[in-house]
């Protein structure tokens, strides 16, 4: 189905599948009709030759210096070419993709006064499945500058499109790939957090826990949205689950990371919420300066310079879903290593096949999970509060949200949690089938619980007597980014 862009409605799942699946695109007609609008008044300021930042005047500490008018589009031309500063490797290509449907997306709003070719030839690219390389380093979220003027040269060799007055600005002072960046890694949160479930549901089973940590009394005396949502999950995965059963439970009371799963992760629930909300609005609002106002009853068409590419809130939004990312994480590991502990699962250290074993069986995989978490963690340190210089531009541009660094660190975070949920779900599959749980033992898996555990084994055999660590655990990680195994796949 084609997504239609009016600058209003975008969505982040909007983003992901074209940005991930190659969704057609076009422009509402709506759309056409505002960028005319807008653009007419450029004209008209243009030819009253009004002094306005970026479209008759330079940019940047060069602000005070106006254009020629013969000069002011090849001026525009030689802006995105002089902001190719970006640094180091290219982004993936489902973000570059993203950043091109959201800066689409925003010339749709008709408020940066670009003419409707520009955003058309961006679609036409889109659907041609084109991404041209964008450094991923170099901005500081106040317009990712460098990033989006990689953007716009690749856009423009491959097109041979030639920017008119006003648009190399437009092009290069829009934070598109912050937001697009930060569309991928939202929705891979979303969906390792349901992944994490699972691997948490599974852990209760692997260790034989007390499944008073789901009664109904926790939601109704506590009413996060998150801890509410991550509970119904967790029961409907454990559903017809030996733990429901009368004196199923070993102890009384089970360890914090095991018996306040739910809180856990419905804190993050309610962090990537916020996150998304955030989100929702950036997607479909202005980042541009400056800005066109058309004409609408008494008041005149004119442009207004703005500070709308200050990505402040989005920054710290993402810092916010880091930080509350850092415990899921944290615990997940920690349940993993208490399963590879005899004194606390109950079975033999490092759920050796055989008990009394001088062999590690899986107790190694400890030190990775833990090298992999603290990697993890470290991901977690806010960065919106950072300030690079104040005297960069002649002592005007003071400010930086790193709102880039924000996104891409969520990602690599993400990444790298998947790897600690795959190293959970051998961990915990080892121990089911030591306590005879699977599906030759006496116990009955979860029904959701029991799906996982089966698609985990045609990955991961169980590890016997004789037998060495899993040589590799990459099938059972693509897995986990795939969110194949989510309780909604």
């Amino acid at each position: 189905m084609t997504i239609s862009l009016n600058g209003s409605d975008l969505t982040v799942t909007q983003v992901v599948a074209v940005a991930r699946h190659g969704e057609a695109v076009a422009l509402a007609p709506e759309a056409v009709a505002a960028m005319r609008r807008s653009r007419a008044v450029v004209q008209d300021v243009l030819a009253a030759g009004e002094p306005v930042y970026g479209l008759t005047t330079g940019v940047g500490e060069r602000k005070a210096y106006l254009l020629d008018p013969a000069g002011q589009q090849r001026f525009n031309q030689r802006l995105v070419l002089n902001h190719r500063i970006a640094q180091g490797d290219a982004a993936p290509p489902d973000v570059v993709r993203g950043a091109m449907l959201c800066l689409a997306n925003s010339y749709a709003k008709g408020i940066t006064g670009v003419r409707p070719e520009l955003a058309e030839m961006i679609v036409t690219m889109l659907n041609e499945g084109f991404a041209p390389p964008v450094r991923r380093l170099g901005s500081v979220g106040e317009g990712d500058l460098g990033p989006m003027a990689d953007l716009a040269y690749g856009l423009i060799t491959r097109s041979g499109f030639e920017v008119a007055e006003n648009e190399g600005l437009a092009l290069v002072s829009s934070n598109a790939f912050t937001t697009a960046w930060a569309c991928m890694a939202t929705a891979d949160a979303e969906a390792l957090l349901s992944v994490f479930d699972v691997a948490g549901a599974l852990d209760l089973e692997a260790f034989g826990a007390n499944l008073n940590c789901l009664d109904p009394v926790i939601e109704q005396t506590r009413p996060f949205p998150g801890l509410a949502t991550t509970l119904h999950q967790v029961r409907l995965l454990l559903a017809g689950s030996y733990l429901w059963q009368p004196g199923a439970a070993r102890f009384l009371q089970d360890p914090l990371t095991f018996r306040c799963i739910p809180q856990i992760h419905g804190a993050a629930r309610d962090a990537l919420a916020y996150a998304q909300t955030i989100l929702r609005i950036e997607l479909n609002s202005s980042q541009s300066n400056p800005v066109v106002v058309v004409p609408a009853g008494d008041e005149q068409g004119r442009i207004v310079s703005v500070g709308n590419f200050d990505m402040g809130p989005l920054a710290a939004a993402l810092d916010f879903l880091r930080i509350a990312f850092a415990p899921v994480v944290t615990s997940a590991n920690e349940r993993a290593v208490k399963l590879l502990q005899a004194p606390y699962s109950g079975l033999a250290a490092g759920l050796a096949a055989l008990s009394g074993s001088p062999d590690d069986a899986l107790a190694e995989l400890a030190t990775s999970g833990q090298a992999i978490t603290v990697e993890a963690r470290t991901l977690a340190h806010p960065v919106s509060y950072e300030l690079v210089s104040s005297v960069k531009g002649d002592g005007i541009e003071d400010r930086a949200t790193m709102a880039p660094l924000s996104a891409r660190r969520l990602a690599d975070m993400i990444g790298l949690c998947a790897r600690v949920a795959a190293i959970e779900f051998v961990v915990a599959a080892q121990a089911i089938d030591l306590r005879a749980l699977g599906p030759n033992g006496g116990g009955q898996l979860g029904l959701g619980t029991g799906r996982a555990y089966r698609m985990i084994r045609e990955l991961v055999p169980f590890t016997q007597a004789d037998g060495t660590l899993p040589a590799d655990l990459e099938p059972l990680v693509e897995l986990v980014t795939r969110g194949t195994l989510t309780p909604a796949a």
